[in-house]
């Protein structure tokens, strides 16, 4: 199956203080992988060369749209080739990207362009969804817009169970309809209190991980990917746990 890696906005202050520190001790807690949110003006030779002394790996990079256009999107390819990463993930669209249907099928275009140029560079290009995508326009959610009208071979999806599960759908499903075309889950689990849904420690809440994991391995899944977004105590303590709850569950 694909291996745990630890979307580093997970743990994101201790990141921005320390990135190399804190994907020392993400390796120390046995995640095979990191997946960026941001390098911090850390030099690429440095984190490539802690990277390959803990044995880690890198996992993707979430990528803000203003660093996949023009000349921030050569830099964007060439700093992410020399660290050895060679995914990297739209993660979030502003309003004004979403708004409509044809805003939809413009974006997807965009998305196209900037996968073309990564395949052009022997990168891959993926987007990762949140809930927003799922509100339906004229019968079809956003998501399956973005994904109907973007080439399979040049924007891969990171499925985000979480916010999939928030907006009313089953992950499976997904999974299920896009097969192979899913190259990483987000994995975290839910809770429900006072009718608010929060991210929690994986196994502590709702999601049913082990059957996530199971379909995944199925369709070729890569990389399960930790993160979690609201904690009660120490974010490097819940990564850990998460690694442990995942071992547990896996075995």
């Amino acid at each position: 199956m694909g291996e745990f890696g630890l979307q580093l906005y997970s743990v994101r202050d201790t990141a921005e203080d320390n990135l190399l520190e804190t994907i020392s001790l993400a390796a120390d807690m046995g995640y095979q992988g990191v997946q960026f949110a941001g390098f911090f003006q850390t030099p690429a030779k440095n984190l490539k060369r802690l990277m390959d002394d803990k044995q880690i790996d890198a996992a993707g990079s979430h990528t803000g749209l203003d660093e996949l256009t023009g000349d921030k999107l050569k830099e964007t390819i060439a700093y992410n080739q020399e660290i050895g990463n060679s995914l990297l993930i739209c993660p979030w669209l502003s309003e004004t990207d979403r708004k409509t249907r044809s805003d939809y099928q413009r974006t997807a275009q965009k998305l196209n362009e900037i996968g073309q140029i990564c395949k052009d560079n022997g990168m891959i290009f993926a987007y990762h969804n949140h809930h927003f995508e799922f509100e339906m326009f004229d019968g079809e959610t956003g998501f399956d817009l973005l994904f109907g009208q973007t080439e399979p071979e040049l924007v891969q999806i990171e499925l985000d169970c979480y916010w999939a599960t928030y907006a009313g759908y089953e992950p499976t499903d997904i999974i299920s309809k896009y097969g192979r075309r899913i190259i990483s889950l987000h994995i975290k689990d839910m809770k429900e209190e006072n009718g608010k849904k929060r991210s929690v420690e994986i196994g502590a809440g709702m999601l049913d991980i082990s059957t996530l994991l199971r379909v995944g391995k199925e369709n070729g899944v890569n990389w399960f990917i930790v993160e979690q977004e609201d904690f009660d105590g120490d974010p490097l303590e819940s990564a850990r746990s998460n690694m442990n709850n995942l071992n547990k569950i896996f075995l």
